[in-house]
C-alpha cells in the first residue's frame, strides 16, 4: 500500500490508507485513544481501540515516528470531519527522552534563546512551520512574477576578491592563502548581467559583519534581488517592485489561507500605485507632525519610519510608503544623482509598516562618470576591474532593488525580532545551530 500525506487522506472515505509522521498527540481513554499525526502536510486523527495497538505507544515519548495503516471514516466531532479507524501502528523511529519544550501546544513557550538553542526541535511547530511556508511562498511569488516580465533568474557568487562596495563591515576569509570576502551583495555581479539578458533576478544569501544587536539586524539574510535595463529612471524599478509585491500578497492569499489565518496576518491590499515623498520632504513632515527635527540628515532612524508609516496609514491609505532621493554622501558610489540637484540621488527605501524592507534605485551606467566616483569614494579602479569592463563596453540605463526576505516576512507577520523570522539566524554571538 502506498503512502499518502494527511492532507489527502479526507478524499478517501471507505478506503484503507497508509499514513506516516510525527505523533503530535496521544490521548489514553482507557478504552480507546486519541492519536494525532503529523507531517509535511497537516495533521490527521486516528482512533486507536485495540489494545495490542495501543501497548506500542506505552513509554513514548512526542514527536516518534509512526506509520498508521487504517481505514478513513467520516466523523463529525473530529477535526475536519474525518478520521482513521481500524488502525495498525508501526513505531519507526521511537522518541524516548522528553522534548526540550512542548511544541504541541497552541502558542509557543520557551524564549527566544531557548527556542533558538532548540531550533532543529522547535520549527516542527505548527505557527512555525506556516510562518516559514509563507517565507517560501514569497520566495515563490517573486521568482513567478519576474518570470512572467522577462527576467531571468542568475546566481552570483559568494566568494568575492574585493571589499570595496560599501566599507568595511566584510567577513573576511583565506582563500587558498590570499584575501577574499564574504559577498554583502550580488549588486556589481547582476549590474554586469544587466548586459547580458537585461533583465535579471537573484535569490540567495548575501552578509555582513556589522556589529548590531538590534531585533532588526541579522549578519546573514536572503536578499530578494533584480536588476533592470533601459529604464527611464528609478520611478520604473519602483513600478517593477509594486507589482511585485502584489504579485506575492495575492498569492499568499490564494495558496497560504490556512498559515495566514493561523498566524492571524493581515495581507496589505496594493493598488496601483505605492505614495512616494522625497527625503527631504518625509523630514519636513516628521518636523511638522511629531516635533522631531531631523531635516538634513541623511538617514531616517527606526522612529522616523514608524512616523513616516503611521501618516501614510492614517492620510494616504497605505501600509507601504516610498522614501526617494537619499544623500549622495549616503548611497554607494554607482548611485546615479538626481539631475535636479546632484547632491540628492535617484535612489528609494520602500517602508512597510514602521520598517524598511527594500533599498533600491537607479545606478550610474556611463563608464567615465562610475570611475571618476569610484575614485572619489576613494576606490582603487583596479579592484573592481572587472565590475568596470561591463561598463566600458557598453550598459545601458539601469537600476534594481534588494528586498530583505526576513524583513518582509517579520512585518508581515507582525513579529517583534528579525531572528523569529529567520530559520537558522546568525548574529553576533550565534553561529549555531
Amino acid at each position: 500500500m502506498q503512502r499518502i500525506r494527511t492532507d489527502e487522506a479526507a478524499t478517501r472515505v471507505g478506503e484503507r490508507v497508509k499514513l506516516a509522521g510525527w505523533m503530535h498527540n496521544w490521548r489514553d481513554m482507557g478504552q480507546f485513544g486519541f492519536l494525532i499525526l503529523r507531517d509535511g502536510a497537516g495533521t490527521f486523527q486516528a482512533v486507536l481501540y485495540k489494545a495490542e495497538e495501543m501497548e506500542k505507544l506505552k513509554g513514548l515519548q512526542y514527536e516518534t515516528v509512526l506509520q498508521i495503516e487504517g481505514v478513513v471514516a467520516e466523523e463529525p466531532r473530529a477535526p475536519g470531519g474525518v478520521e482513521l479507524h481500524d488502525c495498525q501502528v508501526t513505531v519507526i523511529s521511537p522518541v524516548l527522552e522528553p522534548l526540550p519544550f512542548e511544541i504541541n501546544k497552541k502558542e509557543l513557550k520557551p524564549g527566544l534563546d531557548v527556542f533558538l538553542d532548540n531550533a532543529p526541535v522547535g520549527l516542527r511547530h505548527l505557527r512555525k512551520r506556516a510562518l516559514f511556508r509563507i517565507s517560501a511562498e514569497i520566495m515563490a511569488g517573486f521568482r513567478e512574477y519576474l518570470m512572467q516580465q522577462g527576467f531571468v533568474e542568475i546566481q552570483t557568487p559568494k566568494i568575492v576578491g574585493s571589499a570595496t562596495e560599501s566599507g568595511a563591515n566584510v567577513f573576511a576569509l583565506d582563500y587558498f592563502g590570499r584575501p577574499a570576502y564574504l559577498a554583502q551583495s550580488p549588486q556589481f555581479y547582476k549590474q554586469i548581467m544587466v548586459g547580458v539578458f537585461e533583465r535579471v533576478f537573484e535569490i540567495g544569501p548575501v552578509f555582513r559583519a556589522e556589529k548590531h544587536n538590534t531585533a532588526r539586524h541579522t549578519n546573514e539574510y536572503v536578499s530578494l534581488d533584480i536588476e533592470m535595463g533601459f529604464i527611464q529612471d528609478h520611478t520604473d524599478v519602483m513600478a517593477m517592485l509594486t507589482g511585485v509585491l502584489r504579485h506575492i500578497f495575492n498569492r499568499l492569499t490564494q495558496v497560504c489561507p490556512r498559515e495566514l489565518e493561523l498566524l492571524k496576518v493581515k495581507v496589505p491590499n496594493i493598488g496601483q500605485t505605492i505614495p512616494a515623498l522625497r527625503l527631504p520632504d518625509a523630514q519636513e513632515l516628521i518636523f511638522k507632525r511629531y516635533g522631531e527635527d531631523c531635516r538634513g540628515e541623511p538617514d531616517l532612524a527606526p522612529q522616523h519610519e514608524e512616523w513616516l508609516c503611521e501618516y501614510a496609514a492614517q492620510e494616504l491609505g497605505s501600509e507601504l510608503l516610498f522614501i526617494t532621493h537619499y544623500p549622495t554622501s549616503k548611497r554607494p558610489f554607482y548611485a546615479m544623482p538626481d539631475d535636479e540637484d546632484p547632491t540628492l540621488t535617484k535612489s528609494f527605501d520602500l517602508l512597510f509598516r514602521g520598517c524598511e524592507v527594500v533599498t533600491g534605485g537607479q545606478r550610474i551606467h556611463r563608464y567615465e562618470q562610475l570611475l571618476e566616483n569610484a575614485r572619489k569614494w576613494g576606490i582603487n579602479p583596479e579592484d573592481i576591474a572587472g565590475y568596470l569592463q561591463a561598463f566600458k563596453f557598453g550598459m545601458p540605463p539601469h537600476g534594481g532593488f534588494g528586498m530583505g526576505l526576513e524583513r518582509l516576512l517579520m512585518q508581515l507577520t507582525g513579529l517583534k525580532n528579525l531572528r523569529e523570522a529567520t530559520l537558522f539566524p546568525r548574529d553576533l554571538t550565534r553561529v549555531a545551530p
